[in-house]
């Protein structure tokens, strides 16, 4: 697995190489200190996942995500930083990034968000998903949203709410992985959500038995 490192900090590079050198199949190909640098990189060397932190000399990492999903679609984007808040994990998402972990997170989370991105699975440390949770609303019930589902999507649903990719809830509930999809896609359609991020928080609040009155989160 070819990745390359976008951080404007030279100790968090040399860390972050080090780190991921050291794992099975993984190979840093390339460090970029900048925005434009990055994308100059991802043309000459093509890597499958590119590592960035939001902070950037010239701009921020998920304005390079945005200009990756349109030029490069098939490089997966990850983000690693220091920022949890629910806005900036919102728009991460929505650019199309398919990992977000912490800088303090544990290497077994950086790898599994690397390897998941890489397979076109998303990823998010639990601390992030948490992020997602509006802070304003109270605990309820679950709304007649979830009564909706069938009982195999909304056990896709809470295996979401626990950081599960696709890729795991296929291989857990014996389905293959476009099923799981499917489901997912009908799970959408009737919450009404029409993002990932929207699904991811849904999905969290869902394991934490909470929702808003009429049976759909806040969007």
């Amino acid at each position: 697995m070819r990745i390359l490192i976008a951080d404007d900090h030279t100790l968090v590079r040399a860390g972050l190489r080090r780190l991921l050198e050291g794992l099975p199949g993984m190979v840093v190909v390339a460090e970029a200190r900048s925005g434009r640098e990055t994308m100059d990189l991802i043309a000459l060397h093509r890597p499958d996942v590119v590592l960035l932190d939001l902070s950037m000399p010239d701009g921020s990492g998920l304005d390079v995500a945005e200009a990756m999903r349109r030029r490069h679609p098939e490089i997966a984007a990850v983000v690693c930083s220091m920022h949890s808040d629910a806005e900036t994990v919102r728009r991460a998402l929505d650019v199309g990034v398919r990992g977000f972990v912490l800088k303090d997170a544990a290497v077994a989370e950086l790898e599994l968000a690397v390897r998941a991105a890489a397979v076109g699975e998303l990823f998010l440390s639990p601390r992030v998903s948490g992020a997602l949770l509006a802070p304003h609303v109270r605990p309820t019930g679950v709304g007649a949203g979830v009564d909706a589902l069938s009982p195999r999507q909304r056990e896709i649903l809470r295996r979401l709410g626990h950081g599960e990719t696709t890729k795991q809830i296929a291989a857990a509930l014996e389905i293959s992985v476009k099923t799981v999809e499917s489901h997912r896609a009908r799970i959408m359609e009737t919450l009404r959500l029409r993002r990932a991020s929207e699904l991811v928080r849904y999905a969290t609040r869902y394991v934490d038995g909470r929702n808003g009155d009429d049976g759909k989160p806040p969007l």
